[in-house]
Parts: structure tokens; C-alpha cells; sequence
């Protein structure tokens, strides 16, 4: 799997691109929807997919957390940042920890499976790792119904260097299963700044789609809707209990 830029040579600058404190309100979301799902005990909680480890930095306040990243760069920027979790370099799709969990946790990183066999290998690496009665979060940034083009822009200043970008998301088919999300990110290190251009492409499923995908690997699925106070529109999860 060929990683973005940010996930690779540019990884030491993630908490300048997306600073933990930025996380609060949404990982609040996620626990608490974990915690009502009635799943008990609901103490181990596994992330396929945690970046650098910003939702884990407010959730490990509530659960035991393992932490499974693909990219060795944001593994480590998680593991200064959490360094009570649990780490394992992983792909979501093969990955297998031989543990069972009372809940998986997948963010934002689910939208980097381009096919549905890459979203179904995922789920079905959720699956595998949920125990029975337990339940599992998919977090995507778009389901197909409600996708919208958008831009963005942000950023953050750190000891002696700095970054700013601008995102700008986009469909240039919109006949097949993935969308562009366009990076221009300026970097500065003391006087001298540099501009880096990235591209991520997603994937971008229907809502029924994700709903049978998820039935097909054995869970039972539902769609839930939440919003965020910097997000106009609401956002759509899939909250997935293991029979």
C-alpha cells in the first residue's frame, strides 16, 4: 500500500497538521456511543487505524486501548503522545493480533480502503478481533448519498518550524468507488519555508453498501448519524455488534 505523504516522509509533522486538543469533542462522540451501545463489560478497545493517536489521546482516559497503525512514522508520534497504549504496526486489512476485544474503533482510516474488497478485508479484520456480544465503530469522512465537494484549510505552529494547508476534496469520477483529497501543505523550519502537494484518494461507498459488506463478515449493522459543531452537515457512523 503506498502511503500518502503525510503518512510517510512527512509524518514527524502531524501534530502541526492535527493538534489532540482538536480531537476533544469528536472522541467524546465515539466513547460515548461505544459506552451506550449497552456492550459489558466494555474496558479493551482496539484501533485499527490510529494515526498518530489523537482520538486515543482522550479515550484512554475511559478505555484499555491497542493501537494498530500501518505507517511506522505516525506509530511513533502516537507512541510519545500515548505511551500507556498498547502499539502494533498493522495493516487493517491482514493485520491479526490473535486478542479479542470488547469493542474495534475505526476513525477516519477506514476511508483509505479504495475498493470494497480492501473495506471488507477491513471489516472482516474488525470482526476477527471483537468478541462475541462486543461491537465495532466505523467512522467514515463520506458515505456516496450524501458526499459533497468541499475545502479547507488549517494548521498549527510548534518550536522553531510551523505548517499551514489547504484541503480541497473532490470526485474527478464519480462513476467509480473513490474521491481526491488534495493536499497543498507550506512547511516552515525557522526562516525557510517549503510546499509540499499531496494527494489521498478514498474510498466512497453507498450506505447499502456498507450496511451488507458489514452483514456479509457476520456483523449486525446499523447506520447512526452525529454532529459536530465545525461540520455543517451531520456525519454518518456504523455502530456493528458481533452476535
Amino acid at each position: 500500500m503506498d502511503l500518502p505523504k503525510l503518512y510517510n516522509q512527512l509524518s514527524e509533522w502531524w501534530p502541526l497538521m492535527s493538534a489532540p486538543a482538536d480531537y476533544a469533542e469528536e472522541a467524546t462522540v465515539y466513547s460515548d456511543l461505544l459506552i451506550e451501545s449497552g456492550v459489558t463489560p466494555l474496558r479493551r478497545v482496539l484501533e485499527l487505524g490510529s494515526g498518530g493517536g489523537n482520538n486515543a489521546s482522550h479515550m484512554k482516559a475511559r478505555f484499555a486501548l491497542t493501537l494498530v497503525e500501518i505507517s511506522p512514522g505516525m506509530l511513533e508520534v502516537s507512541k510519545r503522545l500515548n505511551p500507556e497504549c498498547h502499539h502494533r504496526q498493522g495493516d487493517m486489512r491482514s493485520v491479526r493480533l490473535n486478542e479479542e476485544f470488547d469493542a474495534v474503533f475505526v476513525h477516519d482510516a477506514i476511508c483509505y480502503m479504495p475498493t470494497i474488497d480492501d473495506l471488507r478485508r477491513a471489516m472482516e479484520t474488525a470482526f476477527i478481533h471483537c468478541r462475541r456480544g462486543g461491537v465495532a465503530l466505523f467512522c467514515p469522512d463520506h458515505v456516496a448519498e450524501t458526499f459533497e465537494p468541499s475545502t479547507d484549510h488549517g494548521g498549527h505552529d510548534g518550536d522553531g518550524r510551523a505548517l499551514r494547508y489547504l484541503e480541497w476534496t473532490w470526485d474527478p469520477d464519480p462513476s467509480d468507488h473513490t474521491y481526491a483529497v488534495d493536499y497543498c501543505y507550506v512547511l516552515r523550519t525557522g526562516r525557510d519555508t517549503r510546499v509540499v502537494h499531496d494527494r489521498h484518494v478514498e474510498g466512497l461507498f453507498s450506505r447499502a453498501t456498507w450496511l451488507d459488506t458489514l452483514g456479509s463478515v457476520g456483523f449486525n449493522p446499523r447506520s447512526q448519524m452525529y454532529t459536530h459543531s465545525e461540520v455543517e452537515r451531520p456525519i454518518e457512523m456504523f455502530l456493528a455488534r458481533r452476535p
